[in-house]
């Protein structure tokens, strides 16, 4: 197998703005491997939100290419790419994204049932991974039921049922106590010696050192850092 899952190659990123073009990176090249932990660190506003929806195929590069196990998606049609994320990438967004008209327990069913997984065979899956995060009692409330902390568990919880090589995270425990994130944190390091892939954006100093790197983003320059203490 490829030890590279996702690669860059000489990536540029410019959005239009009034006040003339913004470019958040430029000939950015990158080689993450299987099973490699890294936490995307900077200042807010410096790209690790786009960084990551780079990753997740949501957006596209003004120059240069992304290639996961060592394929190019510079000419994907978006079906295509539908079908990559599905099968290969879990997103946690900042916002949740939940299903506002399904309950917990059924938004995060909802990876497997659109991968054609047998309705109760998804439900046990659901209800055992709401349990690792510690919202199983809450599971047939809707998302307005919850409160921000609780709807963010929920997307970690449909994020991680996927059993998907990439996990993409944008602030993945920014609403959760300190108990709850360092919870949640040990099942990404479980997901790591499952050979996953996980790279989360974070402001959080403890957690950012305990990834096995960290990529450091400032005024369109990215730099590897160090993480392990």
């Amino acid at each position: 197998m490829n030890k590279t899952l996702i690669e860059t190659v000489n990536l540029k990123k410019t959005y239009k703005h009034l006040n003339g073009n913004i470019t958040l990176f430029k000939d950015l090249n990158l080689k993450i491997k299987h099973g490699d932990l890294v936490a995307l660190v900077g200042p807010s506003g410096s790209g690790k939100s786009s960084l990551l929806h780079l990753f997740a195929l949501l957006d596209e590069p003004t120059k240069g290419e992304i290639k996961i196990n060592d394929i190019s998606i510079e000419k994907f049609e978006e079906e295509k790419k539908d079908e990559l994320r599905r099968n290969n990438i879990s997103i946690i967004f900042q916002d949740n994204n939940l299903l506002t008209d399904f309950t917990a327990i059924e938004n995060v069913m909802m990876p497997l049932l659109i991968k054609g997984n047998n309705i109760e065979n998804a439900k046990v899956k659901a209800k055992k991974i709401l349990a690792s995060v510690k919202i199983l009692d809450r599971s047939n409330h809707f998302p307005n039921e919850l409160s921000g902390g609780e709807q963010q568990r929920v997307a970690i919880a449909r994020a991680l049922i996927a059993e998907t090589n990439l996990i993409l995270a944008d602030e993945p425990t920014g609403n959760l106590d300190y108990k709850t994130s360092k919870e949640i944190f040990s099942y990404f390091l479980k997901l790591k010696k499952l050979k996953k892939t996980i790279i989360f954006a974070t402001h959080n100093r403890e957690l950012a050192n305990k990834a096995d790197y960290k990529l450091f983003i400032s005024e369109g320059i990215i730099k590897r850092v160090n993480a392990k203490l």
